[in-house]
């Protein structure tokens, strides 16, 4: 009974002796360090003519939102400086009977400075994304999707606008007076060249 006892006790002060009344870590904000915010440092560098970067194919255009792409997506759209009497004439036109093909690399300066911007003029005419199809291709001007060739394209980026499904007109890597403008040329049909 002396044995039984004996590990009664030493077994109370075992579990008593574990405990503290002291928090082992104290919530005051000066004990407490914040990890390191990463927004200050800037991404890498990204060689966008190395094929690992290509966008080939039908793609969504929410891709050009994020990294690596959203380097050069995110600024040329912000930054563009919409026509704002061209936007005016677009929204007259109805959108109904719209649908435009965005041909580009992602490897491209030309496709990377005016894709954003074309779709920054999307915005502002409020067209919506679903009817528009976009097209990858390497450096060769090819991607792997059907009736391709079709398409004729000989450099990017071509934004190739259709009217009830017939092509209306395309802008063809630099827009001759301004994208919005361009495309109210094709869709009014002042516009000679395809």
């Amino acid at each position: 009974m002396k044995n039984i006892y004996f590990l009664f006790i030493i077994l109370i002060v075992f579990l008593n002796g574990c405990k503290t009344t002291k928090p082992l870590v104290e919530n005051r904000p000066e004990t407490i360090s914040k990890p390191a915010i990463a927004k200050d440092v800037a991404p890498p560098a990204v060689n966008f003519s190395e094929q690992t970067t290509w966008i080939l194919g039908y793609f969504n255009p929410d891709q050009l939102t994020h990294y690596p792409y959203s380097t050069w997506y995110l600024k040329g759209f912000d930054d563009y400086q919409l026509n704002t009497d061209a936007i005016n004439k677009l929204l007259e036109i109805n959108k109904e009977d719209i649908k435009i093909k965005i041909v580009m690399g992602t490897w491209c300066p030309d496709s990377r400075r005016e894709v954003p911007r074309f779709m920054r003029v999307l915005d502002a005419w409020q067209f919506p994304v679903a009817k528009v199809t976009f097209i990858g291709v390497d450096d060769a001007k090819l991607s792997p999707v059907g009736e391709y060739v079709k398409l004729e394209i000989r450099r990017v980026p071509t934004f190739i606008i259709f009217k009830n499904n017939i092509e209306a007109g395309r802008i063809i890597e630099n827009p001759a007076t301004s994208l919005e403008q361009d495309m109210v040329n094709i869709l009014t049909g002042m516009n000679n060249n395809k």
